[in-house]
């Protein structure tokens, strides 16, 4: 199996009109989005806090901020990283889960997930 990119934009969720485009990875693997710090101080997003990541090679501490992502027609709220100056851009399962997609392993691209939700009906419904 090959890597699945995607170019993806990230909206500040309360200034709509800044915005930009990225190009990244899709990683299953990785919780959260990461996108250059630069490029996130760009569209006037702030980290909200620090968290501790597991990488190759050790423990990384990064900020993460809330922002809007944009692909496939489709918009949801993630969290993201800051990403540092050697990071890669990345799109996370989170983003994915958000815009309601998922990776096809067989054509190596995005394609529309089976959305589950728990559904009961009131047990006492006329």
């Amino acid at each position: 199996m090959g890597f699945v990119k995607a170019k993806f934009r990230i909206v500040n969720p309360v200034e709509k009109e800044k915005r930009k485009d990225v190009e990244g990875v899709v990683d299953t693997g990785a919780i959260y989005t990461v996108v250059s710090r630069a490029l996130l101080e760009s569209i006037n997003l702030k980290p909200v806090e620090k968290r501790r990541f597991r990488a190759f090679g050790g423990e990384v501490e990064r900020e993460i901020g809330i922002a809007e992502v944009e692909l496939a027609g489709r918009r949801g709220g993630i969290t993201l990283i800051f990403g540092e100056k050697d990071d890669s851009a990345v799109l996370g399962v989170t983003a994915l889960e958000a815009l309601g997609l998922e990776v096809d392993p067989i054509r190596n691209t995005l394609k529309e997930a089976e959305l589950l939700m728990l559904w009961e009906r009131a047990k006492n419904a006329c």
